[in-house]
């Protein structure tokens, strides 16, 4: 017996599932990996350059604290001295933030001394302040000088920090930009390694469970040219592949045994030939007869005894004309079902079909029509107007003798195109427009014998040729309202 290990048991879609997972693990790992360090790269270069930002703002501080006092000391409104107090109290806040520990450092010193620097000038611009509230005017110029003086130092000293900071940082910049330039090649390296590894990773597993199929087909191929004496293949795993093989060495012996039985019975099977043979002609006759069964000998019959009638009694002209539009008639009907056509040619089809059913019931059926000639290029299926035409007559208006009435008419209604056939006969209930916008009512027309062209045919070509749903709308106000159906179109099909 043969005795299969528990990984050989493992089903052909784990295999595939830990293949998919294993692959995509190693690739988000390493994209989590490089996504930390490109961040941490990023947070570095963004904070080069934030103590000259802060000096910046240091600067612009101290400007606007000189400026608020000197607006202060030439107007002397309210509205300035607030502006000083505001700007004095940020720029106090910013100097608060500046080193002030004794170290070594160059920058620290530098950064102490502007603090100092700053304090003493704040103190000056106060007295300035208070001495000119106070009249005061020799204290006034005094401290007004001082303040001045401390002014321009300040600012001369917060810029060269801030240049010589700046230098740094670029240099820090640069050092950091080509850490980084190298963090990006490395990236590329790793990130195609990894790629390399799952493509390696896959090929090796993929290789391991195409190995079995690739047999399996070499002894499909071999039975396919009719060598059923193959050696049976060994049923390595116990996987949908296992299966697939052991039930392939079943058929084979299957095949074979079944083979033998055939060349026992072969001349039973010329007999058995020989008769199918036989019904296949009858079968050709039944399928002839049912094609024949498919023309409407009805409607067939009454036009052409109509055109015999015309032609006994009127002569040949009208009757040239009668059967010739039985024949446009036919013919479109036979080659133009399945083809694209305009909307000049299915009116032209409708003009004809009204002219034919005139001459079959003497002229009972009133026909009108209302065209823009600006629309007749517009494409459309062929064999759509004429079933609605029909439908018209057949449940509409024909059991209304000479008081009958179609209206067709085409117009345009923005970016569609708008045809209308409408009739004056008994209406149609919500219940029957539901059922023809479904196909039940034609499911119930094929139960009673109807071999034409239903609304469902045509509501369904219309859906196919648009590519839209809203193609049709059946309109009735009840019982011997009439109806209308209205068919929409897209200019976009029109012929240029």
């Amino acid at each position: 017996m043969r005795v299969m290990s528990k990984k050989r048991s493992v089903s052909l879609q784990f295999k595939i599932s830990s293949i998919y997972i294993i692959t995509n693990l190693l690739v988000m790992i390493v994209n989590i990996v490089l996504l930390i360090g490109i961040n941490n790269m990023s947070g570095r270069l963004d904070m080069v350059y934030q103590d000259n930002l802060h000096l910046n703002e240091l600067s612009d501080a101290l400007g606007i604290v000189q400026d608020n006092m000197t607006d202060y000391l030439n107007a002397k409104t309210t509205d300035s001295l607030e502006d000083y107090y505001r700007s004095e109290q940020d720029y106090r806040m910013m100097v608060s933030e500046l080193n002030e520990k004794i170290t070594g450092v160059p920058f620290d010193r530098m950064e102490r001394n502007i603090k100092n620097m700053s304090e003493y000038y704040l103190e000056e611009v106060g007295q300035t302040i208070e001495a000119k509230r106070g009249r005061n005017v020799e204290k006034y110029r005094v401290h007004y000088e001082k303040a001045t003086q401390m002014y321009e130092y300040t600012g001369a000293y917060i810029t060269n920090l801030n240049l010589e900071k700046f230098r740094t940082n670029s240099e820090r910049y640069s050092d950091l930009l080509k850490r980084f330039r190298l963090f990006e090649s490395v990236s590329l390296v790793a990130m195609l390694l990894v790629m390399a590894s799952n493509v390696c990773i896959i090929i090796r597993f993929v290789g391991t469970i195409i190995s079995p199929l690739k047999k399996l087909a070499g002894s499909a191929n071999e039975v396919a040219k009719g060598n059923f004496d193959i050696e049976l293949l060994p049923v390595e795993t116990e996987d949908e592949v296992g299966v697939v093989t052991g039930a392939f060495n079943s058929m084979v012996v299957s095949i074979g045994r079944y083979i033998e039985r055939i060349r026992e019975s072969m001349e039973a099977e010329r007999a058995l030939k020989e008769r199918e043979l036989l019904m296949e002609g009858h079968l050709k006759d039944a399928r002839l007869k049912y094609l024949q069964a498919q023309i409407n000998p009805h409607f067939l019959f009454n036009t052409l005894n109509a055109g015999a009638q015309l032609a006994m009694m009127e002569g040949a002209d009208r009757t040239y004309d009668y059967v010739q539009k039985v024949a446009q008639f036919y013919r479109y009907n036979m080659k133009k079902s399945e083809e694209m056509v305009t909307i000049a040619e299915e009116i032209e089809m409708v003009d004809s079909y009204i002219y034919i059913l005139n001459v079959r019931f003497a002229g009972d059926i009133h026909y009108e029509k209302q065209v823009d000639q600006s629309l007749l290029l517009v494409e459309m299926p062929g064999m759509i107007l004429q079933p609605i035409v029909e439908n018209c007559v057949n449940h509409g208006i024909r059991e209304m003798g000479d008081a009958g009435m179609i209206w067709l008419s085409l117009y345009g209604k923005g970016d569609k195109v708008c045809i209308s056939i409408k009739d004056n006969g008994i209406g149609m209930s919500e219940e029957t427009i539901h059922k023809v916008m479904s196909g039940a009512y034609r499911e119930e027309s094929m139960a009673a014998g109807s071999n034409g062209i239903g609304m469902d045919n045509v509501i369904s070509r219309m859906k196919l040729f648009t590519g839209r749903e809203d193609v049709m709308v059946i309109k009735s106000e009840g019982k011997d309202k009439g109806t209308e159906v209205c068919l929409y179109l897209w200019k976009e099909r029109e012929i240029q």
